[in-house]
């Protein structure tokens, strides 16, 4: 698991909040697919446009499956 992200009671949480763009760009993993474009913050491949993103009152959590990110 990167430093991006925690095990939370949620799940794997990304650690930065919901306002940390740069975070959320570098955090990008080889799995990213991007959401809906209603669903999307703007046109930058970030976790915070990623369809396996969930919100969080803070920030988000992670839903993908497969492996641990390392």
């Amino acid at each position: 698991m990167s430093g991006s992200f925690e095990h939370t009671p949620a799940g794997r949480t990304f650690r930065f909040g919901r306002h940390a763009p740069e975070e959320a760009r570098a955090a990008v993993c080889a799995q990213y697919r991007r959401d809906d474009e209603e669903e999307t913050e703007d046109d930058t491949v970030s976790c915070y446009n990623c369809r396996y993103r969930r919100w969080t009152v803070e920030s988000f959590v992670c839903m993908r499956k497969g492996e641990e990110e390392t």
